[in-house]
């Protein structure tokens, strides 16, 4: 007999340790467990190590809802985040229903059992496990492979090449030169953290990323802690920093232009008058078409300001023994180079689906309040937002769930799924022209537009209407007959 369980919780990282927190609060009488194919809890926070590792979102919204974030450091180093999942997980004793080292490769539902049968991979053997509901907390991306270009010539350079997602520690850059290849989040993490040793960064950029400089420490925060016991200072610093990131949001997409010119001109105080700024720092997309970058303390402007970096904005025409030679001619000569060229989306951890034998595409399913998918039952999936910290939607997610897991106990239902009920115009799921997007659109499910079937990427909203809103909008509850083996 296979092992069954409540609900099987895919992946230990932020989404993953958030949902069982929720489900032993909220659903106390449902068993559960966290299946993680690593060997270690914390997902993205284990998987990453590359220097300068941190978050890009303030530890107040990419907290946990129920633990608060303590560090003196808002914007926290990833080190120190790990710790922060680990001890989260053993101090509300998470930790104990987590199996390491078993991935899941197929789910299989049942309408016949009103059920999920899964094939799990462990220590080279495939083991069974059934459950009544699945949430998927395994992430967005995929673990094993990368976005690499194929450079032209890398075979010729005698220098190393690695992309950030493969960093190991091992990895020499002291008194080097580094070329990072990309503009992104990751890109300008690496910069200054590379330059404190190597004996020179350059940033090379096809186009540039639209950067802002932020405290590193939250000083209203720090000074709520202060005086405040630690639940009502962290929960003022939330909903503070919520509410500012909100308002910002909102703001640039409806004057786009002014929010341009601003960023721009943020950036080139920091820079000083004489930096080519319109080159380098001035993207040709609207602020908020692609996640902003944050800098915490300005340090990518310090590492610039100082000479140990520089940022070149150019295309690579191929390397070279020596490193890159650029389409302008130029050749950046370089030690090691770094390509922090992305990452390739990837969801349900790259495991196969299915739905009474039929093969689950998730581009041929509407979302449902953007974590569940029309026609198909007992299913979630945590996905946090573009523009704001992804632990807030994650803690939204798996809150509802409960909702939902209470609400089918209290009827007697073993089966729930979203219908769709009237006219809907589909739409992408994610409005974005991010690169790592764009190369997924045609995988990725899509959205509609109107309620419960239309993203809004704001918590507030989700807020009222995931804790409060109707457990019955388009929701079908069942209760298929039960199949009897034999």
């Amino acid at each position: 007999m296979a092992e069954h369980f409540d609900v099987v919780v895919v992946g230990a990282g932020l989404s993953g340790i958030g949902a069982g927190y929720h489900l032993q609060a909220n659903s106390p009488e449902r068993s559960y467990v966290i299946l993680e194919g690593r060997e270690r809890l914390g997902g993205t926070w284990d998987l990453f190590r590359y220097p300068g590792i941190r978050s890009d979102s303030d530890m107040h919204t990419l907290g946990f809802s129920f633990r608060p974030w303590t560090g003196d450091k808002a914007i926290a180093d990833g080190p120190s985040i790990l710790r922060y999942l680990e001890d989260t997980a053993r101090e509300f004793g998470i930790d104990r229903h987590i199996r390491f080292g078993q991935r899941v490769t197929h789910a299989s539902w049942s309408s016949a059992d009103a059920q999920w049968a899964l094939t799990v991979a462990a220590g080279g053997e495939e083991r069974r496990l059934t459950c009544s509901f699945l949430l998927m907390c395994s992430g967005y991306y995929d673990y094993e492979r990368a976005h690499m270009p194929a450079y032209p010539g890398v075979e010729a350079f005698r220098g190393a090449v690695v992309h950030p997602q493969f960093w190991r520690e091992r990895i020499d850059y002291s008194g080097k030169r580094v070329v990072v290849i990309g503009s992104g989040a990751t890109a300008v993490t690496l910069v200054p953290e590379l330059a404190k040793q190597a004996a020179h960064v350059t940033m090379l950029q096809r186009s540039p990323t639209y950067i802002v400089a932020q405290p590193a420490r939250d000083r209203i925060a720090n000074w709520l802690r202060r005086w405040l016991p630690a639940n009502a200072a962290y929960g003022a610093a939330r909903w503070k920093n919520v509410a500012v990131q909100q308002f910002y949001y909102r703001i640039m997409r409806r004057h786009p232009a002014k929010a341009k010119a601003r960023l721009i001109e943020m950036v080139q105080g920091e820079l000083g008058p004489d930096f080519d700024v319109a080159t380098h720092f001035t993207p040709r997309y609207d602020p908020w078409d692609q996640r902003l970058c944050l800098v915490p303390d300005g340090d990518l402007f310090a590492a610039i300001r100082s000479g140990k970096a520089e940022v070149v904005t150019d295309t690579i025409d191929r390397f070279t023994p020596t490193g890159i030679r650029l389409a302008s001619g130029r050749e950046l000569e370089a030690d090691l180079v770094v390509s922090a060229t992305g990452l390739n989306i990837q969801l349900f951890g790259g495991m196969a689906v299915s739905i009474d034998g039929v093969p689950f595409e998730p581009a041929r399913h509407l979302t449902y309040k953007g974590m569940m998918f029309a026609d198909v039952p007992n299913l979630a999936i945590a996905f946090g937002y573009t523009n704001a910290s992804w632990t807030l939607k994650a803690d939204l997610t798996a809150k509802y769930v409960t909702r939902l897991l209470n609400a089918m106990r209290k009827r007697g239902m073993r089966q729930v799924t979203p219908r769709v009920a009237g006219a809907v115009e589909e739409m992408p799921f994610l409005d974005f022209t991010s690169g790592y997007v764009q190369r997924a659109a045609a995988a990725l499910p899509r959205q509609g537009n109107r309620a419960p079937w239309r993203l809004h990427q704001n918590y507030a909203r989700d807020l009222l209407s995931l804790k409060f809103g109707s457990i019955d909008d388009e929701m079908e509850f069942s209760n298929p007959a039960r199949h009897e083996a034999g």
